[in-house]
């Protein structure tokens, strides 16, 4: 079997067009009474720079604390968190179109080995696409998918 390398650390990147304006989708992300919606199932306040905020997935048992290192209103928002073996950077841009807004969401600062980095990143991008397209559901359509509560129903093996 030959071996591979990596001749960088990889980053994820994913994104979606999300058919209101950045004001709303950005507000999607920003307040955890609308975020809660599709993605954790309770956030301790709104995301402000400098400000911890605590995020809660009750489904799996799992908290996390986010700290936001910047906010421009319904342009960008740029977090830290714990992820896998360290700190990573989750960064959402929301660039205005007229049918719309388009949301990238990139992930960067995995460590580990090759193997390791690999399903890091793919991961992540498993994750926030999810994320994405529970966001667009409930902000297009006022549906609620379930997508992340979802991915791991209870009485499975673990993954």
């Amino acid at each position: 079997m030959a071996q591979l390398e990596l001749s960088r650390v990889p980053e994820m990147t994913t994104a979606m067009l999300i058919r209101r304006p950045p004001s709303d989708v950005f507000e999607a992300f920003v307040n955890p009474e609308i975020t809660s919606k599709f993605w954790f199932s309770r956030g301790s306040a709104r995301l402000e720079v400098g400000k911890p905020v605590k995020w809660d997935w009750e489904m799996y048992g799992m908290s996390i604390e986010v700290q936001a290192k910047v906010i421009d209103p319904h342009r960008r928002i740029v977090i830290e968190w714990p992820s896998y073996k360290g700190q990573t950077t989750v960064e959402w841009t929301f660039e205005p179109l007229a049918t719309g807004t388009f949301v990238n969401v990139s992930e960067r600062g995995f460590t580990g080995t090759g193997d390791e980095l690999v399903k890091q990143v793919t991961d992540s991008g498993e994750g926030f696409s999810l994320v994405l397209a529970g966001a667009k559901a409930l902000l297009e359509h006022d549906v609620k998918l379930n997508l992340v509560p979802d991915r791991f129903p209870k009485g499975l093996p673990k993954h």
